[in-house]
């Protein structure tokens, strides 16, 4: 899956296929020499109804990004497994406020340009054994 965001409803769509997503606090990556902020993940293939359930490796970079403010991730410990829960962008003139919310209360928000963003599944995807939950 390959997919590109230029607005507010395109990050949410791309939040949709990121939900449940988990990472490690190592594969971030803040590049502020090239206004770029990235990040691998193994997501949760929602879009393949199962069982057999399935992730898949997926790379998610935002463009013109000026800021990146970090809160409650614990950024000593690159092993550190986070989940993702949401992306979110809020369009204002003359820049972009995107947030990634995390389980447990975390999140970065980043300040950008304008919305450019996009998403790529890396690799074949595997079998899992554990749907994600929600309570409501």
């Amino acid at each position: 899956m390959k997919l590109r965001a230029e607005n507010a409803e395109d990050i949410a769509v791309i939040g949709g296929y990121l939900q449940d997503a988990a990472l490690k606090v190592s594969d971030i990556a803040w590049l502020p020499a090239g206004n770029r902020f990235a990040l691998v993940c193994n997501r949760f293939m929602w879009e393949r109804p199962g069982p057999p359930h399935y992730r898949t490796r997926a790379g998610l970079h935002f463009e013109t990004v000026i800021a990146a403010k970090v809160r409650g991730l614990p950024q000593e410990s690159k092993d550190h497994v986070l989940e993702l829960l949401t992306v979110h962008a809020v369009e204002q003139p003359g820049r972009a406020l995107i947030t990634l919310t995390f389980a447990g209360g975390a999140d970065i928000r980043l300040e950008a340009e304008l919305v450019e963003a996009g998403m790529d599944d890396l690799g074949q995807p595997w079998e899992t054994p554990h749907r994600p939950v929600h309570s409501d």
